[in-house]
Protein backbone atom coordinates (compact mmCIF):
# COMPACT_ATOMS: atom_id res chain seq x y z
CA UNK A 1 0.00 0.00 0.00
CA UNK A 2 1.46 3.35 -1.05
CA UNK A 3 1.90 6.01 1.63
CA UNK A 4 3.86 8.88 0.05
CA UNK A 5 6.48 9.67 -2.57
CA UNK A 6 8.68 12.50 -3.82
CA UNK A 7 11.45 13.22 -6.31
CA UNK A 8 14.95 13.87 -5.00
CA UNK A 9 17.40 16.43 -6.35
CA UNK A 10 19.76 13.82 -7.83
CA UNK A 11 20.04 10.14 -8.75
CA UNK A 12 18.84 8.29 -5.66
CA UNK A 13 20.92 5.39 -4.36
CA UNK A 14 20.36 4.89 -0.62
CA UNK A 15 17.62 5.36 1.99
CA UNK A 16 18.06 4.73 5.72
CA UNK A 17 15.56 5.05 8.58
CA UNK A 18 17.18 6.17 11.83
CA UNK A 19 17.12 3.19 14.24
CA UNK A 20 17.34 5.21 17.48
CA UNK A 21 14.15 5.13 19.56
CA UNK A 22 13.35 8.85 19.51
CA UNK A 23 14.04 9.20 15.78
CA UNK A 24 12.22 6.34 14.04
CA UNK A 25 10.35 8.93 11.97
CA UNK A 26 13.59 10.35 10.48
CA UNK A 27 14.60 9.06 7.05
CA UNK A 28 17.89 9.90 5.30
CA UNK A 29 18.19 9.66 1.50
CA UNK A 30 21.37 10.12 -0.54
CA UNK A 31 22.15 10.82 -4.19
CA UNK A 32 24.98 10.39 -6.67
CA UNK A 33 24.95 12.32 -9.95
CA UNK A 34 27.72 12.21 -12.54
CA UNK A 35 28.10 15.53 -14.38
CA UNK A 36 29.79 14.67 -17.68
CA UNK A 37 31.78 17.04 -19.88
CA UNK A 38 35.29 18.41 -20.18
CA UNK A 39 35.63 18.41 -16.40
CA UNK A 40 33.38 15.62 -15.12
CA UNK A 41 32.27 15.83 -11.51
CA UNK A 42 30.44 13.55 -9.11
CA UNK A 43 27.97 15.47 -6.98
CA UNK A 44 25.57 14.30 -4.34
CA UNK A 45 23.30 15.23 -1.48
CA UNK A 46 21.74 14.00 1.75
CA UNK A 47 18.13 14.80 2.55
CA UNK A 48 16.37 14.24 5.87
CA UNK A 49 12.63 13.58 5.93
CA UNK A 50 9.97 13.30 8.61
CA UNK A 51 7.82 10.28 7.70
CA UNK A 52 4.26 10.24 9.05
CA UNK A 53 2.34 7.22 7.74
CA UNK A 54 -0.94 8.07 9.49
CA UNK A 55 -1.11 11.39 7.66
CA UNK A 56 0.51 9.99 4.48
CA UNK A 57 3.08 12.76 4.78
CA UNK A 58 6.72 12.95 3.71
CA UNK A 59 8.15 16.26 4.96
CA UNK A 60 11.61 17.51 3.96
CA UNK A 61 13.45 18.63 7.11
CA UNK A 62 16.93 19.31 5.79
CA UNK A 63 19.12 18.94 2.72
CA UNK A 64 22.85 19.35 2.20
CA UNK A 65 25.10 19.18 -0.86
CA UNK A 66 27.94 16.67 -0.79
CA UNK A 67 30.34 14.80 -3.05
CA UNK A 68 28.65 11.97 -4.95
CA UNK A 69 27.51 9.43 -2.34
CA UNK A 70 27.55 5.67 -2.83
CA UNK A 71 26.34 4.63 0.62
CA UNK A 72 25.05 5.96 3.96
CA UNK A 73 24.44 4.13 7.25
CA UNK A 74 23.12 5.18 10.66
CA UNK A 75 25.06 4.01 13.70
CA UNK A 76 23.43 0.95 15.32
CA UNK A 77 21.23 1.02 18.41
CA UNK A 78 23.22 0.44 21.58
CA UNK A 79 26.36 1.75 19.98
CA UNK A 80 28.70 4.56 20.91
CA UNK A 81 26.22 7.42 21.58
CA UNK A 82 24.71 8.93 18.44
CA UNK A 83 22.67 8.88 16.35
CA UNK A 84 25.40 9.28 13.76
CA UNK A 85 25.13 9.02 9.98
CA UNK A 86 28.19 7.81 8.05
CA UNK A 87 28.77 8.59 4.36
CA UNK A 88 30.99 6.87 1.74
CA UNK A 89 31.66 9.11 -1.25
CA UNK A 90 33.30 9.43 -4.64
CA UNK A 91 36.08 11.66 -3.29
CA UNK A 92 37.49 8.75 -1.27
CA UNK A 93 36.16 10.20 1.98
CA UNK A 94 34.30 8.80 4.95
CA UNK A 95 32.28 11.44 6.80
CA UNK A 96 30.26 11.19 9.99
CA UNK A 97 27.39 13.51 10.92
CA UNK A 98 25.39 13.85 14.11
CA UNK A 99 21.60 14.14 14.02
CA UNK A 100 20.48 17.28 15.87
CA UNK A 101 16.97 18.59 16.54
CA UNK A 102 15.80 22.16 16.08
CA UNK A 103 12.59 24.10 15.46
CA UNK A 104 12.47 22.75 11.90
CA UNK A 105 12.63 19.14 13.08
CA UNK A 106 16.26 18.16 12.54
CA UNK A 107 19.56 18.69 10.74
CA UNK A 108 22.97 17.05 10.33
CA UNK A 109 26.02 18.45 12.10
CA UNK A 110 29.56 17.70 10.90
CA UNK A 111 31.32 15.43 13.41
CA UNK A 112 34.37 14.25 11.53
CA UNK A 113 35.62 13.25 8.09
CA UNK A 114 38.72 11.82 6.51
CA UNK A 115 39.98 11.15 2.99
CA UNK A 116 41.05 7.52 3.35
CA UNK A 117 41.95 6.74 -0.26
CA UNK A 118 42.57 8.14 -3.72
CA UNK A 119 40.00 5.56 -4.86
CA UNK A 120 36.25 5.99 -4.41
CA UNK A 121 34.52 4.76 -1.23
CA UNK A 122 31.72 2.50 -2.49
CA UNK A 123 30.13 1.02 0.64
CA UNK A 124 30.35 1.03 4.41
CA UNK A 125 29.01 -0.61 7.55
CA UNK A 126 29.31 0.08 11.29
CA UNK A 127 30.36 -2.55 13.80
CA UNK A 128 27.74 -3.32 16.51
CA UNK A 129 29.37 -1.04 19.09
CA UNK A 130 29.68 1.87 16.59
CA UNK A 131 33.42 2.18 17.27
CA UNK A 132 34.58 1.08 13.80
CA UNK A 133 33.45 1.27 10.17
CA UNK A 134 34.43 -1.10 7.37
CA UNK A 135 34.70 0.59 3.96
CA UNK A 136 34.88 -0.95 0.47
CA UNK A 137 36.93 0.88 -2.18
CA UNK A 138 36.83 1.02 -5.97
CA UNK A 139 40.37 -0.40 -6.30
CA UNK A 140 39.32 -3.62 -4.52
CA UNK A 141 40.68 -2.63 -1.13
CA UNK A 142 38.89 -2.69 2.21
CA UNK A 143 39.58 -0.26 5.04
CA UNK A 144 38.82 -0.58 8.76
CA UNK A 145 38.34 2.87 10.27
CA UNK A 146 38.01 3.59 14.00
CA UNK A 147 35.53 6.20 15.23
CA UNK A 148 36.68 7.39 18.65
CA UNK A 149 36.05 10.76 20.30
CA UNK A 150 34.97 12.42 17.06
CA UNK A 151 38.07 11.25 15.20
CA UNK A 152 38.46 8.87 12.28
CA UNK A 153 41.61 6.78 12.02
CA UNK A 154 42.45 4.10 9.46
CA UNK A 155 43.42 1.01 11.44
CA UNK A 156 44.03 -1.36 8.52
CA UNK A 157 43.69 -1.17 4.76
CA UNK A 158 44.49 -3.98 2.36
CA UNK A 159 43.89 -5.20 -1.17
CA UNK A 160 41.08 -7.71 -0.67
CA UNK A 161 39.84 -8.13 -4.26
CA UNK A 162 40.85 -7.57 -7.86
CA UNK A 163 37.99 -5.26 -8.82
CA UNK A 164 35.46 -2.88 -7.25
CA UNK A 165 34.47 -3.88 -3.72
CA UNK A 166 30.71 -3.28 -3.53
CA UNK A 167 29.96 -5.09 -0.29
CA UNK A 168 31.51 -5.20 3.16
CA UNK A 169 30.06 -5.83 6.60
CA UNK A 170 30.90 -6.92 10.12
CA UNK A 171 29.46 -10.15 11.44
CA UNK A 172 26.99 -8.89 14.08
CA UNK A 173 27.66 -11.97 16.23
CA UNK A 174 31.45 -12.03 15.77
CA UNK A 175 32.52 -8.42 15.10
CA UNK A 176 36.13 -9.50 14.58
CA UNK A 177 34.95 -11.05 11.29
CA UNK A 178 34.64 -8.75 8.29
CA UNK A 179 33.02 -9.95 5.05
CA UNK A 180 33.77 -8.56 1.59
CA UNK A 181 32.31 -9.08 -1.89
CA UNK A 182 33.42 -7.73 -5.25
CA UNK A 183 33.03 -7.54 -9.01
CA UNK A 184 35.61 -10.35 -9.15
CA UNK A 185 32.76 -12.72 -8.06
CA UNK A 186 34.60 -13.57 -4.84
CA UNK A 187 33.08 -13.61 -1.36
CA UNK A 188 35.61 -13.44 1.47
CA UNK A 189 35.86 -13.39 5.26
CA UNK A 190 38.69 -11.74 7.21
CA UNK A 191 39.73 -12.05 10.85
CA UNK A 192 40.76 -8.53 11.88
CA UNK A 193 42.06 -9.64 15.28
CA UNK A 194 45.21 -10.66 13.46
CA UNK A 195 47.77 -8.03 12.53
CA UNK A 196 48.22 -8.09 9.66
CA UNK A 197 44.74 -9.30 8.70
CA UNK A 198 44.04 -12.99 8.16
CA UNK A 199 41.97 -14.44 5.32
CA UNK A 200 39.51 -16.79 7.05
CA UNK A 201 37.85 -18.02 3.82
CA UNK A 202 37.27 -17.12 0.20
CA UNK A 203 34.60 -18.53 -2.10
CA UNK A 204 35.15 -17.87 -5.80
CA UNK A 205 33.01 -20.61 -7.36
CA UNK A 206 29.36 -19.95 -6.48
CA UNK A 207 28.55 -16.38 -7.56
CA UNK A 208 28.35 -16.20 -11.35
CA UNK A 209 28.67 -12.40 -11.34
CA UNK A 210 29.79 -9.71 -8.90
CA UNK A 211 28.79 -9.78 -5.23
CA UNK A 212 26.71 -6.69 -4.37
CA UNK A 213 25.67 -7.14 -0.73
CA UNK A 214 26.32 -9.26 2.36
CA UNK A 215 24.23 -9.45 5.54
CA UNK A 216 24.44 -11.61 8.65
CA UNK A 217 21.09 -12.52 10.23
CA UNK A 218 20.65 -10.94 13.68
CA UNK A 219 18.52 -13.83 14.96
CA UNK A 220 20.80 -16.60 13.67
CA UNK A 221 24.54 -16.58 14.30
CA UNK A 222 25.18 -19.34 11.74
CA UNK A 223 23.42 -17.85 8.72
CA UNK A 224 24.62 -15.26 6.24
CA UNK A 225 23.01 -13.85 3.08
CA UNK A 226 24.63 -12.58 -0.11
CA UNK A 227 23.17 -10.83 -3.13
CA UNK A 228 24.72 -10.76 -6.59
CA UNK A 229 24.38 -9.26 -10.05
CA UNK A 230 23.52 -12.84 -11.12
CA UNK A 231 20.05 -12.18 -9.58
CA UNK A 232 20.30 -14.74 -6.75
CA UNK A 233 19.85 -14.22 -3.04
CA UNK A 234 21.92 -16.97 -1.42
CA UNK A 235 21.72 -18.43 2.07
CA UNK A 236 25.03 -19.48 3.62
CA UNK A 237 25.93 -21.46 6.73
CA UNK A 238 29.08 -19.83 8.11
CA UNK A 239 30.15 -23.23 9.49
CA UNK A 240 30.43 -24.52 5.91
CA UNK A 241 31.22 -21.59 3.66
CA UNK A 242 32.31 -23.66 0.66
CA UNK A 243 28.75 -23.69 -0.70
CA UNK A 244 25.38 -22.13 0.16
CA UNK A 245 22.86 -24.04 2.27
CA UNK A 246 20.61 -24.14 -0.76
CA UNK A 247 22.63 -24.26 -3.96
CA UNK A 248 20.04 -22.32 -5.97
CA UNK A 249 18.65 -20.16 -3.15
CA UNK A 250 16.10 -17.80 -4.72
CA UNK A 251 16.21 -15.87 -8.00
CA UNK A 252 14.81 -12.36 -7.61
CA UNK A 253 14.80 -11.46 -11.31
CA UNK A 254 17.29 -8.61 -11.01
CA UNK A 255 20.70 -7.96 -9.53
CA UNK A 256 20.37 -8.12 -5.74
CA UNK A 257 21.92 -4.81 -4.78
CA UNK A 258 20.84 -4.42 -1.16
CA UNK A 259 19.52 -6.68 1.62
CA UNK A 260 17.83 -5.36 4.78
CA UNK A 261 16.66 -7.57 7.63
CA UNK A 262 13.36 -6.74 9.29
CA UNK A 263 14.06 -5.06 12.66
CA UNK A 264 12.06 -7.59 14.72
CA UNK A 265 10.61 -10.38 12.51
CA UNK A 266 13.30 -13.10 12.23
CA UNK A 267 14.16 -14.25 8.72
CA UNK A 268 12.26 -11.51 6.89
CA UNK A 269 14.29 -9.62 4.31
CA UNK A 270 13.73 -6.60 2.07
CA UNK A 271 15.77 -6.73 -1.15
CA UNK A 272 16.51 -4.08 -3.79
CA UNK A 273 16.66 -5.93 -7.10
CA UNK A 274 17.99 -3.33 -9.56
CA UNK A 275 16.08 -3.97 -12.84
CA UNK A 276 13.25 -5.84 -11.08
CA UNK A 277 12.03 -3.55 -8.32
CA UNK A 278 11.90 -4.67 -4.70
CA UNK A 279 11.03 -7.92 -2.95
CA UNK A 280 10.05 -9.08 0.53
CA UNK A 281 11.64 -12.49 1.11
CA UNK A 282 11.18 -15.04 3.91
CA UNK A 283 14.36 -16.95 4.78
CA UNK A 284 13.93 -20.03 6.93
CA UNK A 285 15.88 -23.24 7.33
CA UNK A 286 17.26 -24.29 3.97
CA UNK A 287 14.97 -22.25 1.75
CA UNK A 288 14.04 -18.71 0.83
CA UNK A 289 10.75 -17.66 -0.79
CA UNK A 290 9.40 -14.41 -2.19
CA UNK A 291 6.33 -13.21 -0.28
CA UNK A 292 5.73 -9.95 -2.13
CA UNK A 293 7.16 -7.72 -4.84
CA UNK A 294 6.92 -3.97 -5.40
CA UNK A 295 7.29 -2.59 -8.93
CA UNK A 296 6.23 1.07 -8.76
CA UNK A 297 9.70 2.45 -9.47
CA UNK A 298 10.72 3.18 -13.05
CA UNK A 299 14.48 2.85 -12.76
CA UNK A 300 17.27 0.91 -11.04
CA UNK A 301 16.15 -0.21 -7.57
CA UNK A 302 19.04 0.62 -5.24
CA UNK A 303 17.93 1.89 -1.83
CA UNK A 304 15.68 0.07 0.65
CA UNK A 305 15.05 0.03 4.39
CA UNK A 306 12.51 -0.92 7.06
CA UNK A 307 11.29 1.59 9.60
CA UNK A 308 11.72 0.48 13.20
CA UNK A 309 8.37 0.23 14.97
CA UNK A 310 4.98 -0.13 13.31
CA UNK A 311 2.49 2.29 11.78
CA UNK A 312 -1.25 2.12 11.21
CA UNK A 313 -2.85 3.37 8.00
CA UNK A 314 -6.51 4.10 7.31
CA UNK A 315 -7.57 2.41 10.53
CA UNK A 316 -6.11 -0.93 9.48
CA UNK A 317 -3.89 -3.25 11.49
CA UNK A 318 -0.46 -1.94 12.32
CA UNK A 319 2.19 -2.84 9.81
CA UNK A 320 5.82 -2.27 8.97
CA UNK A 321 6.74 0.74 6.84
CA UNK A 322 9.29 0.60 4.02
CA UNK A 323 11.28 3.26 2.17
CA UNK A 324 12.69 2.55 -1.30
CA UNK A 325 14.44 4.65 -3.94
CA UNK A 326 15.41 4.29 -7.58
CA UNK A 327 18.30 5.85 -9.43
CA UNK A 328 17.64 7.63 -12.71
CA UNK A 329 14.04 8.66 -12.00
CA UNK A 330 15.22 10.05 -8.62
CA UNK A 331 12.16 8.60 -6.91
CA UNK A 332 11.70 8.04 -3.18
CA UNK A 333 8.66 5.99 -2.12
CA UNK A 334 7.19 5.11 1.27
CA UNK A 335 4.91 2.04 1.31
CA UNK A 336 3.54 -0.77 3.43
CA UNK A 337 3.99 -4.40 2.43
CA UNK A 338 0.74 -6.34 2.55
CA UNK A 339 2.03 -9.79 3.50
CA UNK A 340 0.07 -11.33 6.40
CA UNK A 341 3.20 -12.02 8.44
CA UNK A 342 3.82 -8.26 8.70
CA UNK A 343 0.48 -7.23 10.21
CA UNK A 344 -0.93 -7.60 13.66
Amino acid sequence: MDVAHCELDGNADAVEFCPQDSYHHVLAASTYTLQEGDKPSRNGSISLFNVNAEEKNLELLYRMDTAGIFDIKWSPVGGNAGPFLAQADADGCVKVYGLETDSNGGFLRDITGEKISSSMCLCLEWNPSATSITVGLSDGSVSIVSVVESQLEVLQQWKAHEFELWATSFDVHQPHMVYTGSDDCKFSGWDIRESPFKLAFQNSKIHKMGVCCIASIPSDSNTLLTGSYDEYLRVWDVRSISKPVNETSVCLGGGVWRIKHHPFIPGLVLAACMHNGFAVVKVGGEKAEVLETYAKHGSLAYGADWQRGRSSLEGKRKNSLVATCSFYDRLLRIWMPESDCLTR
